[in-house]
């Protein structure tokens, strides 16, 4: 675990102003990842580090039709993570020397390595193993829904898009006990291609936060909406309201009130890609709840008040993850039963 992240107090107590909203309150755990040194151990909560995969259970495998649009070099787990490294290092030298002349950004060494790079890769024939995603632990990550019996979820996807279906990676999900796991799989098999580098997530320890979030405007009564896009229903809480949202206060509450930006667990919903979508459990109808947000960003412009004092000045994309154009995706589960099938939905 890393050291703790504190997100600041919101700006004004909403309930206050909306007292309707007290009763939807829902913690939720921000998982605030971060790069690491040393990486993540098999017994870390992680983003992208190693799993906790007992050594005698085969490790699993994308069977479905894997396409590529022949425009980029097809690389590897490997060539992605040797092109951060050179770009890590380049970085470093601009830093010392911004006037550094750019035959001298990288080494012969990583020029030679960048152009075998660049040449690519075969294309992987058969099935494609599964790239670790997270790994969370019970005693992180307070509130997450495990089966009985169970204290450990582990979360692979396969690094590539299945369309028409998904225009993002497929995620599996595993519960496990961590006391029946004593022989640890050493070198878990890694896929020979990736879609895109930004399914290669950068291996980061996790420093769990919980706070409190209300829905996203959208899925509101009408009338509770009515009154949060009416300017008037602000004007006591100024000044923590800025003149600035008095246009549209709706925004200043999806912003910086109501769903936390970020990596988390539990919580509301961020819609706003689309309507809110009823989520029904295939397995019984039960209505699904969140489980587990990928997000391709911590924040951004809009949602600054969300930064934790400790971030800055931490990177807006740690884990290097990109989901779509720079959105989400959203992992739901059964809450009557976590061990059912979950459901994916693109924010």
């Amino acid at each position: 675990m890393k050291t703790p992240r504190t997100t600041p107090p919101r700006p004004l107590d909403v309930t206050a102003l909306f007292p309707q909203l007290a009763p939807l309150a829902r913690t939720v755990t921000r998982l605030h990842p971060r790069p690491a040194s040393p990486t993540p151990t098999p017994r870390d909560s992680s983003v992208g580090g190693p799993l906790l995969w007992p050594a005698d259970e085969p490790w699993p495998y994308c069977d479905r039709l894997h396409t590529w649009d022949g425009m980029n070099p097809i690389l590897s787990p490997d060539d992605v993570r040797s092109q951060r490294r050179i770009r890590a290092a380049v970085d470093s030298r601009l830093r010392v020397d911004p006037n550094l002349p750019p035959s001298a950004y990288c080494t012969p060494e990583e020029r030679a390595e960048l152009d075998r790079i660049k040449a690519g890769r075969p294309w992987p024939e058969g099935p494609v193993p599964l790239l670790p995603v997270a790994q969370l632990y019970v005693r992180d990550v307070p509130g997450l829904p495990a089966p009985a019996g169970a204290d450990l979820l582990q979360v692979l996807w396969c690094p590539f898009d299945h369309p028409p279906e998904n225009f993002m990676p497929r995620t599996v999900l595993f519960w496990r006990s961590e006391a029946t796991i004593t022989d640890v799989l050493a070198a878990p098999p890694e896929p020979p291609a990736v879609q895109f580098d930004d399914y290669v997530p950068e291996p980061c320890l996790l420093a769990p936060e919980q706070v409190t979030e209300y829905p996203h405007s959208l899925e509101l009564s009408m009338e509770l909406r009515g009154q949060i896009e009416d300017w008037s229903s602000w004007q006591a809480a100024e000044p923590a309201v800025d003149d600035a949202y008095a246009s549209y206060p709706q925004e200043f509450y999806d912003t910086a009130l109501s769903v936390a930006p970020g990596w988390k667990v539990g919580g509301w919903a961020p819609w706003g890609l689309t309507d809110p979508v009823p989520r029904s459990c295939p397995a019984c109808a039960t209505e699904m709840v969140p489980l587990l947000t990928i997000a391709t960003f911590e924040w951004d412009d809009s949602t600054r008040s969300w930064i934790p004092d400790e971030a800055a000045p931490a990177p807006t994309r740690p884990t290097a993850v990109q989901i779509g154009r720079g959105y989400k995706q959203q992992l739901y589960v059964c809450p009557a039963a976590p061990e059912h099938p979950h459901t994916e939905l693109m924010q």
